[in-house]
């Protein structure tokens, strides 16, 4: 899924864990499978912030210049007002676009 196109909430949203329950079996194996989900999901955004910020780095040895890049700041800030991957990874997961297995049971 792709985060920019998301339409996760950016802001923090009560949710009844029992649709959460439902949807996984168990609530303490959606929270996992959510924490998993969302460090992937900000690695990602983090490799291409990172890729985006190093067009504008300047490889000086002078600390004396420090220049401001408007574009670099733009940048910046459209990463900051995403929504944040733990609400993309539970948006995911109630779309039922998350699927989680259970390796003991998948064992069987």
């Amino acid at each position: 899924m792709d985060f920019k196109k998301t339409s996760a909430s950016k802001t923090t949203v009560t949710n009844n864990n029992r649709i959460i329950e439902d949807k996984v079996g168990n609530i303490y194996k959606a929270i996992v499978a959510l924490e998993k989900r969302s460090n992937q999901i900000s690695s990602e955004m983090k490799e291409e912030l990172v890729t985006k910020l190093d067009e504008f780095a300047t490889h000086n040895d002078n600390l004396d210049e420090v220049f401001e890049n408007k574009e670099q700041i733009e940048v910046s800030k459209y990463y900051e007002k995403l929504s944040k991957p733990t609400l993309i990874a539970l948006k995911e997961l109630l779309d039922d676009q998350l699927i989680i297995n259970n390796r003991k049971e998948s064992e069987k």
